[in-house]
């Protein structure tokens, strides 16, 4: 039993540490990606995007025009704050609060991946909002 609870602390700790490795890379290329689409720049923001997703958009500016239309707090944020970085099912996700040009909050997860060009965003989800209480 409490082999067991070492071994599983010991695996959880290193994903831990794996992780927070990663977190200044993955941070910086959701922020250049960020930076590029401020600067109506599609085709620098496509190349943070995965292979996956290149494929699926084809072009940057598909790409452009999906996250203007379909995601438009990370096409023209007021401001951007890294959250938590986490591993869900092997993979790598990365928190982001995003206020919006009209003021509202957002949460963002980006589904990260590392390729031979290093950390590349494989998907974005919009979190829902938080419930108000009365």
């Amino acid at each position: 039993m409490m082999r067991s609870l070492i071994l599983g602390s010991t695996l959880v700790l290193g994903l831990s540490l794996a992780a927070d490795a990663q977190e200044g890379p993955i941070r910086e290329t959701i922020r250049r990606q960020i930076e590029a689409f401020q600067a109506d720049d599609s085709a620098r923001a496509f190349t943070f995007a995965s292979p996956t997703i290149k494929g699926i958009f084809g072009t940057p500016e598909n790409f452009g025009e999906m996250v203007k239309n379909g995601y438009p707090m990370v096409y023209r944020p007021a401001q951007v704050e890294m959250g938590e970085l986490r591993t869900v099912a092997g993979n790598l996700w990365q928190r982001v609060h995003i206020v919006d040009q009209a003021g509202r909050a957002w949460a963002l997860d980006y589904m990260m991946v590392e390729t031979p060009e290093g950390w590349q965003i494989n998907a974005v989800h919009i979190l829902p909002a938080p419930e108000v209480g009365a």
